[in-house]
């Protein structure tokens, strides 16, 4: 089946008429340019490819397909010599190989996307990645970063031909995954699919924010950039980018600029296989624009339709981009298998050949290429420098606004900010939830701080999240800092990660404790990506009463507990809630969740603000050194409290521990004068037991699911009542 290697004019139109009339009687065959034998532009023809798409319907292609298809392969190559595309293709699969693992086909198709973005629209600075005003870039589809590393040490960012040859190294700047902490010109990290195009939703709502906040009319906007992402498959299969696409469309998020690869490849072979919707049908329906280009390697095509996505101010735009997986490699470009494998050296040395480039080099960037990309760097930094200008006009003109800016961009909080966190008396404030004394906390605290931006997962009733110093954010109304999220707990958190990945603003989300279920994936990037994310998490327990086992969270404390660089807050009363705001706002490189009470409880003698940054204090001290210590969390303190009277003449200390992981960071000494050698210690928490026994000798906690009914029968149900508790502390007490 080897293709003729000479043709006459007069055989190529019978063989054409061949073709239309096998057409007419045989199974319609989609030649799309996965299913093709392609021939060297010089030496013998190579093998037939596996024709694994083609073989489950029993159809082969013709010697005229064949012919056709090797026609286009060979324009296709013949067209690339001489560009700088080779050089980016066969630099991300050199990395890959140099490694041994990771993805080439998304990078090799993916080339002439980034090839434009770079050169032709985004604005960025390498010699300074972190100029507020650049375009952002969101590699979503994350295997594919050895594209992204390409092109940061093309155009000059700090990123060597020695750093993308330790590709997927320890403690290398080219790790296998995109990670914002470790690549200068690094967003965010990707990798979970549909995670970074939702944190670019983020980016694109902090951008409209701070563009309606700062811009002036009559002046040139300060505040002017656009978000580009480049996605999969995978990433539009996965429903978190559901969620968050859905949200953008309807806030008309029209600087947000999705390059769709539209490779119809994915891990277990087509996406056929799984994936056949109307992806621009989807979109539209959304509320984007949705443009389309049948040939991924045209990017003078291509460009022009960026250049019209930039133009559509009041849509997000989508454009879907058909690609070849393994573009540029012959005999295993369209395959599944050159998704997450290195080519292997043959299969190399053979793109490195059909593209012009020496088979038997690697990192291979010739001086012209080199001197074609350095441009941008130039250009870059000259444009942020003409920012910069700009911004001290602007701060000339406009003297609050400048410097209000300013401080933002660097990152601080207002200088008097802690000075208008509440403080509350014992027998003087009523009781109250802790979800409501949150309510008092955050918009005393977001009065004082106006980069705090945020909202709820349709909860805000229960939450009680609304700002009183601000409407919502809208379409129409992007100067609001309340973001309506709707039900969509994943993108939620996902969108929060992306407005703290842009900076200039604080975002904070809410929902129910339990329901924080949904949106793991992206809290546990929060901790991973040293985003400061405040998730006011409330319903916190069985307290929560009739909703019942499905809302009420018995292993959640656990789960954020086990979570590195994450900083879980269950306050007592409303002395510890504005303490536990305190520190969430100075962990500016950690997420936090305040997990918070439906039930009310009464300020508790003994608490402060204060006390939280130590993590654990002794709350209320026995009258001698303790015989036993009892330590809570949230609403059971107040079965602490009572249980310590009811134990009476017995000398009991009480502890409170509004945050585990801010406790095990203080010195040893302050460990052990908060829990002394020796002593017996009973925990109470309405949530998992496990976890505890780093503290506690016996644990009053939950070990199975709870039940539904009215919280004066749900807690005794479960044991958290005066007298067990106390019964508890007293075989603790005996047994020691």
């Amino acid at each position: 089946h080897r293709t003729p290697a000479r043709l006459t004019k007069q055989s190529l139109r019978t063989l054409a008429q061949q073709q239309q009339t096998m057409a007419a009687k045989k199974q319609k065959v989609d030649l799309d340019t996965k299913c093709v034998n392609v021939v060297r532009i010089r030496g013998p023809p190579l093998h037939p490819r596996a024709r694994a798409n083609v073989a489950n319907a029993g159809v082969l292609l013709s010697s005229a397909a064949r012919l056709n298809h090797s026609l286009r392969a060979r324009r296709r190559g013949a067209a690339e010599r001489g560009g700088p595309l080779p050089q980016v293709r066969c630099l991300s699969a050199d990395q890959v190989q140099a490694a041994k693992s990771g993805h080439p086909g998304a990078p090799m198709g993916c080339a002439p996307m980034a090839h434009v973005l770079w050169t032709k629209y985004m604005n960025y600075a390498p010699s300074d990645p972190k100029w507020f005003n650049r375009d952002r870039f969101v590699l979503s589809n994350g295997h594919a970063c050895a594209l992204q590393y390409s092109m940061l040490h093309l155009t000059g960012y700090d990123l060597s031909l020695d750093d993308l040859k330790l590709f997927r190294q320890c403690d290398s700047k080219t790790p296998g995954h995109p990670e914002n902490f470790c690549t200068a010109g690094v967003e965010v990290s990707t990798g979970p699919l549909g995670q970074g195009l939702t944190n670019a939703v983020g980016m694109a709502i902090a951008e409209r924010n701070l563009a309606a906040t700062f811009n002036k009319e009559g002046q040139a906007p300060i505040i002017d950039h656009c978000t580009y992402v480049i996605c999969g498959d995978g990433c539009l299969q996965e429903g978190v980018t559901s969620e968050a696409s859905s949200l953008a469309g309807h806030l008309g998020l029209g600087k947000l600029i999705v390059l769709y690869d539209d490779n119809k490849i994915q891990i277990d072979g087509s996406t056929d296989l799984a994936f056949t919707e109307d992806v621009k049908m989807r979109y539209e329906s959304y509320g984007w624009q949705v443009l389309e280009l049948a040939d991924g390697t045209d990017v003078d095509a291509m460009a022009a339709l960026v250049g019209e996505a930039k133009a559509c101010a009041d849509k997000p735009t989508m454009i879907k981009i058909c690609t070849v997986i393994g573009e540029g490699c012959p005999s295993k470009r369209g395959s599944h298998k050159v998704h997450g494998a290195p080519l292997g050296p043959d299969a190399l040395a053979e793109t490195k050949s059909f593209l012009g480039l020496d088979p038997e080099a690697s990192f291979q960037v010739p001086a012209d290429v080199a001197e074609a990309y350095g441009g941008c760097k130039a250009a870059g930094n000259a444009k942020a420098a003409a920012w910069n200008e700009a911004l001290a006009a602007y701060t000339a003109a406009n003297p609050a606004e400048g410097a209000e800016l300013a401080r933002r961009i660097a990152g601080e909080l207002p200088a008097d900010w802690e000075s208008k966190l509440p403080s509350y008396t014992a027998g003087t404030d009523p009781n109250k939830a802790t979800r409501q004394w949150s309510q008092l906390v955050l918009n005393d605290v977001a009065s004082a701080i106006p980069e705090i931006i945020g909202g709820s997962a349709d909860l805000t009733p229960s939450n009680l999240t609304a700002l009183n110093c601000s409407g919502d954010f809208q379409k129409d109304t992007p100067q609001g800092r309340y973001i309506r999220f709707g039900v969509r707990e994943h993108a939620m958190a996902g969108i929060c990660n992306g407005i703290a990945a842009h900076g200039g603003l604080v975002p904070y989300c809410a929902t129910f404790l339990n329901f924080i279920g949904y949106a793991l994936g992206s809290v546990r990037l929060s901790a991973l990506s040293q985003f400061q994310v405040i998730y006011i998490m409330t319903h916190d327990s069985i307290g929560l009463g009739e909703d019942g086992p499905t809302h009420q969270p018995v292993e959640m404390l656990e789960a954020l507990r086990s979570m590195p660089n994450m900083y879980t807050f269950r306050p007592c009363d409303g002395n510890e809630v504005a303490g536990s705001y305190r520190m969430a706002l100075k962990l500016t490189n950690s997420p936090s969740v305040l997990a918070l009470s439906r039930q009310g409880m009464p300020v508790n003698t003994g608490t402060s603000a204060a006390a939280v940054e130590k993590g654990a204090y002794v709350m209320d001290p026995s009258d001698g050194a303790p015989e036993l210590i009892i330590a809570a969390t949230g609403s059971e303190m107040q079965l602490a409290v009572e249980a310590k009277a009811a134990l009476a003449p017995m000398k009991v200390a009480l502890v409170s521990m509004p945050c585990q992981e801010l406790f095990l960071e203080q010195p040893l000494d302050y460990q052990l004068s908060v829990f002394p050698e020796g002593v017996p210690v009973l925990s109470v928490e309405a949530s998992g037991a496990m976890g505890w026994e780093r503290f506690s000798h016996l644990a009053v906690g939950m070990t199975r699911y709870g039940a539904s009914g009215p919280i004066k029968s749900v807690y005794p149900k479960f044991g958290f009542t005066v007298e067990n508790v106390a019964a508890q502390a007293k075989g603790l007490l005996a047994f020691y």
